[in-house]
C-alpha cells in the first residue's frame, strides 16, 4: 500500500513560507585571518543562498566552504511537520558521490598490483558479459566509456519509484538486464555517464578482493579518514540510521517524506549515507594524495581522448569565473549533494541541500548553492 504523508505537511509548509522560515540560519563565524583574506569565500553570496529556508525548493541546506578560507552554515528544518532547526552534521543520502569511493578503492587496488586499468571484464569476471560484448577495460568503466546501457532499475523518477521504494534488486540483476540489451557502442568510443559502470566494478571490487563491497570501502576509506558517519546500508535497509534531516519531494503535487527508502538498485553507485564533515574529509584527503597514490591518482583528473568528455574516474571537470573545478554531484530522493574543489585546493565546497526535486534539472540548485562558493 501506497503510503502517503498527510495533506497537513504541505499545508505546514506553506504556513511556514508565508512566515518566513522556520529557523534562522546558523553560521559558523570565519576565523579572524579567513575574514582578512581577500581571496576567501563570498559570504554574503553564501548567506544569501541559503537564506528564507524552507521554501518550495528545499526544506534545508548545509554548507561547508574551505581551502583559503572558510566558511560553514545551516539552514531550514530537520523535519516540517515539527519546524525543528536543521542539524548541522545530520546525515544525508549522498547519492551519485558513492561513485567517488568505488573509484577510489578500484585505484587502491591497481596501486596494489590486484588490478590491471587495461586488463577487461572479461577477465576479471568471466561470464558476466556475452559474446556480444568487445573487450571492456578497467579505465572505461571508471571513465564511463565502456559502452554499457543503463541496468535494471526500481524506477528512474521519484515518481516512479516511490511505490517501489521498499522492494530490491541485486547488483547482478541490474547488471544482468544491461547485458540482456546488447552494447550501446564500441568500448572506448563515446563517454555516456551512468550508475552501470560503477555497479560493475563493485563486482569487480568483490571478485578480486573476496570480501564484500561495503566492508572494502570502510578499511579503505572510511576508517584511515576518519568517516565515522559514513556507511552503507545493510541489505535492504531503508532507513538512515543516526541523526538526519527528513527529505521531501514534491509527488502529484503533494510534500511526500520520501526519508525511508531501500536505495539497492544504486548500490556502489548511489548508496552512500554520510554528512557534509566527512565529505570534506574524503575530499581533501582524495585531492592530497592521502586516499589514492599516484600515479593511479591522475586517473581521477585526466578525461578520456573522446569527443565531449567531461568526466575522468568519478570525478567531473567544471569550469566556473576562470577555474577549473573537479568534483562530483550525487541525488537521491529528498537529497541533492555535491563535493567539489580546485584541483590546488585553494576553493572546496561539500554541500547537501535536502532539495524537493533532488532527481530533476540539478543546474538551478548549482546555481544557487554552489557557484556563490566559487564567486571569487
Amino acid at each position: 500500500m501506497r503510503a502517503r504523508v498527510p495533506t497537513a505537511l504541505a499545508a505546514s509548509l506553506a504556513l511556514a513560507l508565508a512566515a518566513g522560515p522556520l529557523a534562522a540560519p546558523a553560521f559558523a563565524a570565519p576565523a579572524a585571518a579567513s575574514a582578512r583574506h581577500s581571496s576567501g569565500p563570498d559570504a554574503d553570496a553564501l548567506r544569501a543562498a541559503i537564506a528564507g529556508l524552507p521554501d518550495a525548493d528545499a526544506t534545508a541546506a548545509l554548507l561547508r566552504v574551505g581551502g583559503d578560507g572558510t566558511w560553514k552554515g545551516t539552514a531550514g528544518v530537520r523535519d516540517v511537520r515539527t519546524g525543528a532547526p536543521a542539524l548541522e552534521n545530520g546525515r544525508f543520502r549522498a547519492g551519485s558521490v558513492t561513485k567517488v569511493v568505488t573509484a577510489a578503492i578500484v585505484l587502491q587496488l591497481a596501486a596494489e598490483g590486484r588490478v590491471d586499468l587495461d586488463g577487461t571484464v572479461q577477465h576479471y569476471l568471466p561470464g558476466l558479459l556475452t559474446a556480444d560484448f568487445k573487450p571492456i577495460t578497467v579505465r572505461q568503466l571508471l571513465n564511463y566509456t565502456s559502452g554499457l546501457g543503463p541496468g535494471a532499475s526500481l524506477g528512474d523518477t521519484v515518481e516512479e519509484g516511490y511505490p517501489h521504494r521498499f522492494e530490491m534488486l541485486t547488483p547482478r540483476q541490474v547488471v544482468a538486464a544491461s547485458v540482456a540489451e546488447g552494447p550501446v557502442h564500441d568500448p572506448g568510443t563515446r563517454q555516456d555517464y551512468g550508475n552501470i559502470h560503477y555497479t560493475v566494478l563493485g563486482l569487480l571490487i568483490e571478485k578480486v578482493t573476496g570480501d564484500s563491497y561495503a566492508h572494502q570501502a570502510a578499511v579503505r576509506i572510511f576508517r584511515p579518514l576518519g568517516l565515522r558517519a559514513s556507511s552503507f546500508p545493510v541489505g535492504a535497509d531503508p532507513r538512515i540510521h543516526g541523526p538526519h534531516n527528513r527529505g521531501y519531494d514534491w509527488i502529484d503535487g503533494e510534500l511526500t517524506d520520501v526519508t525511508d527508502w531501500n536505495m539497492s538498485d544504486r548500490w556502489a553507485a548511489g548508496d552512500l549515507i554520510s554528512t557534509t564533515a566527512d565529505l570534506q574529509k574524503l575530499l581533501v584527503g582524495l585531492f592530497r594524495g592521502r586516499v589514492v597514490p599516484e600515479p593511479q591518482l591522475r586517473e581521477m583528473f585526466t578525461l578520456p581522448d573522446v569527443p565531449g568528455a567531461r568526466y575522468a574516474a568519478a570525478l567531473e571537470r567544471f569550469e566556473l569565473h576562470g577555474r577549473v573545478i573537479w568534483g562530483k554531484t550525487g541525488s537521491r530522493p529528498g537529497y541533492a549533494t555535491v563535493i567539489a574543489a580546485t584541483r590546488d585546493l585553494s576553493r572546496t565546497l561539500v554541500y547537501s541541500v535536502d532539495s524537493t526535486d533532488a532527481k530533476g534539472d540539478g543546474q538551478a540548485t548549482a546555481e544557487r548553492f554552489a557557484y556563490p562558493a566559487f564567486n571569487r
